[in-house]
């Protein structure tokens, strides 16, 4: 290409600078490789280098995950309040709406995956970073109560930076709300599996995150309550370089099973098989 073309601009005193349109390129934030960000999508936005899993939208989650034009949301229209009155929070809401397309911090729905009906919970993270406040935890229990009423398995797409400060003590009442309903779910002898996406931490990890009969992940992931640091300042040590990453808890027994993004689904439509099958033997 020739000099001053796509890569070349003229600058105020008329010497050329370099310039690169945008969305051209995708720069890992692991590795730092610089590859074409149509290289990255097309390799389902996991790093050509070192399979960095980048974050992903609802919409593509979908595409990915379940059957062609299967999922039918469920409660787009519950949203968050300001029961604190806190400042800017309405105006912050309301931005992530316009960002995201989305209402709230989670999607839910019912879909298929291999011709096997479920409900179904995604994580928008680009929606005050996945947190989840008083909307999030309704949204989650209507979903698990109409799983036990229809005798449906749950699978549930996480991604959070815990409970949402805004909200305050309504925000950590959703932790035992949403426990306790997959409680009644465990009851009933239903299926729940949780697929762990990058970051999934605080109030989210400690409650519906970690509840799951089978818990698998993406690898890479950052899992966990709290971050390094203060892990470090709480034990005293120095914790191990991969603390709080999907492969730290695998060792550690909280994740069943690490999956690539490309093998989610086929994961996930033969744990849906086997589980369904295991219910007809289990009293």
């Amino acid at each position: 290409m020739a000099r001053g073309g796509w890569f070349r601009k003229q600058s105020r005193n008329g010497a050329a600078e370099a310039t690169v349109p945008d969305g051209l390129w995708s720069k890992c934030p692991r590795c730092g490789v610089i590859s074409f960000a149509r290289d990255v999508e097309r390799n389902l936005n996991v790093c050509p280098k070192c399979e960095y899993h980048h974050l992903i939208t609802v919409e593509q989650r979908l595409t990915l995950t379940v059957d062609e034009n299967s999922f039918v949301e469920m409660d787009a229209g519950i949203t968050s309040l300001n029961p604190l009155a806190f400042p800017d929070y309405d105006d912050k809401l309301n931005s992530d709406r316009a960002k995201t397309g989305r209402k709230e911090a989670i999607v839910t729905g019912r879909a298929k995956i291999d011709g096997q009906t479920l409900l179904i919970g995604i994580a928008e993270f680009g929606f005050r970073a996945g947190s989840m406040g008083g909307a999030v935890g309704e949204k989650i229990v209507r979903l698990l109560e109409l799983a036990e009423q229809e005798n449906l398995p749950v699978i549930l797409f996480t991604a959070s930076g815990g409970a949402r400060m805004q909200e305050g003590l309504l925000s950590l009442m959703q932790m035992a709300k949403t426990s306790a309903a997959l409680a009644r779910l465990d009851q009933a002898r239903i299926p729940y599996i949780v697929v762990i996406t990058h970051p999934t931490t605080g109030g989210v990890y400690a409650s519906y995150a970690a509840l799951g009969d089978v818990i698998i992940a993406e690898p890479g992931a950052t899992v966990g309550l709290a971050g390094r640091r203060v892990g470090n300042q709480d034990m005293g040590a120095k914790l191990p370089e991969d603390f709080q990453t999907t492969e730290f808890q695998y060792r550690c027994g909280m994740v069943d099973q690490i999956v690539h993004r490309r093998d989610v689904r086929g994961t996930l439509g033969k744990l849906l098989m086997f589980l369904t099958e295991a219910r007809t033997y289990v009293k």
